[in-house]
């Protein structure tokens, strides 16, 4: 079972928020609706993101890590929603592939 952790960020219309994720990384539109870019991607020569629009009351699991992009189509209220903890290694490497992030040298996959 998931709970919701009790941080959440208010968008007003055409706010962007960016964010470094991991995958796994759940969040959940409380309020309002959003324009969720995952991560980039490579198709052939050219970078693309999947986008996917999101409502109130409903949540979007990021399937690969990288940054993502929310962009407020009305005033919205997202958050962070708690996932089953993580055991091992890969709980274990979040801050390394943090920083792998913010240095900008990321595989994407």
């Amino acid at each position: 079972m998931t709970t919701e952790l009790p941080e959440s960020t208010c968008l007003q219309r055409g706010q962007t928020l960016r964010m470094a994720v991991d995958a796994g990384f759940a969040l959940r539109v409380a309020q309002g609706s959003v324009d969720l870019s995952g991560p980039p991607s490579w198709l052939g020569e050219s970078v693309f993101s999947v986008r996917t629009r999101l409502e109130e009351g409903q949540v979007h699991v990021v399937e690969r890590g990288g940054w993502i992009e929310v962009r407020a189509l009305a005033p919205a209220r997202v958050g962070p929603v708690a996932m089953p903890a993580a055991d091992g290694p890969a709980a274990a490497s979040r801050l390394a592939r943090l920083v792998q992030l913010l240095a900008g040298r990321v595989a994407w996959r």
